[in-house]
């Protein structure tokens, strides 16, 4: 019997989501291809909704005077809109990842459009002089830095005139962040172990895949060495505490995810082993099964729909770390699908609260392989 990978179960429900007519699974079916020009196209209609909405928005913004008071365009004239910056500035690389993939989107002339009226480099310069600013010291760290650098890097070594000036422009902002990166770790004792923005694992795992594509070694040392020593000796994980109720990602998860970056192939068998020794029963259950969205509207409840695509790249990402005999790879996988499809289908759900970000993580989710 042929069964469906996890991939074309997700795309499928993706499909049903965002209202594009797929074929179901069956038993004989081929496998579908991955992500669809169609599918492509529907999820750069729903970011370009939010990338120039300035309202709502959701400033995280120090005023040490009155002349600090201005509108978030003022502030941010790059990264304005979806109601606060990180969440633009992932929408700009959503765009960016689908614009690359599939150049001839319906959507492509809007998308260059926008592209090229934010990613100036004027604007992009207001950008690095906001957080030049005493009072930006801890602006957006290290939820809001990684996403940036997740941006540049999709946009260097991307073949496309536009993408070259787009990169030059930005490269200047993410030199600022991977200062930040540098100055910061040596200084963080211990590590953030939550289920959102500050979360310190997921800050390290995109900072490490952009030391690796621009070959940038001093910031890719310094991730592993902190990664060692903020995770190295952990054991027995208290993921039966998880979720915690706003939770977008899992530290548990997110914590291994960064390890198998980080460990040599030889190392993290044994190291996850220790640290979710019950992964191959797919125990605990909280951590394996699809956490429970009650309300869409709420902007904190809705981040559990963020969690089970997060969680469903993160087991993806460990089970590709382990060796192709582990039972626990078994477990992972299933888990992966099962949170993929708890949330695909509610992607665009209607409501700004998970639609201004949510597309972002869905694109991830399905763009990146499991060994990325």
């Amino acid at each position: 019997m042929r069964m469906w990978s996890f991939r074309s179960l997700a795309l499928a429900l993706a499909a049903s989501t965002l209202g594009i007519a797929m074929t179901p699974p069956d038993a004989t079916a081929e496998p579908p291809p991955a992500l669809s020009r169609d599918q492509a196209s529907a999820f750069a209609r729903l970011v370009l909704k939010g990338l120039d909405r300035e309202y709502p928005n959701k400033l995280d913004h120090v005023m040490a005077n009155p002349d600090d008071v201005k509108s978030p365009k003022a502030l941010h004239p790059a990264f304005f809109g979806a109601y606060d910056w990180h969440s633009c500035v992932h929408g700009h690389w959503t765009l960016c990842r689908l614009l690359r993939r599939f150049p001839d989107l319906p959507e492509s002339a809007e998308v260059r459009s926008l592209l090229n009226d934010h990613l100036t480099p004027a604007n992009l310069k207001a950008e690095a002089d906001y957080f030049a600013r005493k009072e930006s010291k801890s602006f957006e760290r290290t939820y809001g830095w990684a996403w940036l650098l997740k941006l540049a890097e999709e946009l260097r070594g991307w073949d496309d005139p536009d993408a070259r000036r787009w990169s030059g422009a930005i490269s200047p902002l993410a030199d600022v962040i991977v200062a930040r990166y540098l100055d910061f770790l040596p200084k963080q004792t211990y590590p953030i172990r939550t289920g959102v923005h500050p979360n310190t694992a997921f800050g390290l795992a995109f900072a490490h895949d952009y030391a690796r594509a621009t070959g940038k070694d001093d910031l890719r040392k310094l991730v592993e060495e902190r990664a060692r020593a903020y995770y190295a000796g952990d054991r027995d994980a208290p993921a039966r505490w998880e979720p915690s109720g706003a939770d977008f990602f899992s530290p548990v998860l997110m914590e291994a995810d960064l390890m198998r970056r980080v460990l040599p192939p030889g190392e993290f068998p044994a190291w996850f082993a220790r640290f979710l020794p019950d992964a191959a029963h797919g125990e605990p259950r909280s951590l394996f099964d699809p956490a429970i969205v009650t309300d869409r509207t709420d902007p904190q409840l809705v981040h559990l729909d963020g969690l089970n695509l997060s969680r469903a790249w993160c087991l993806r990402g460990i089970a590709a770390g382990l060796p192709a005999d582990d039972p626990t790879r078994a477990a992972l996988s299933a888990s992966a699908a099962r949170h993929a499809a708890a949330a695909l289908g509610h992607v665009a759900s209607g409501d700004y609260a998970g639609e201004h970000w949510l597309a972002s993580f869905a694109v991830y989710l399905l763009t990146t392989g499991p060994a990325d």
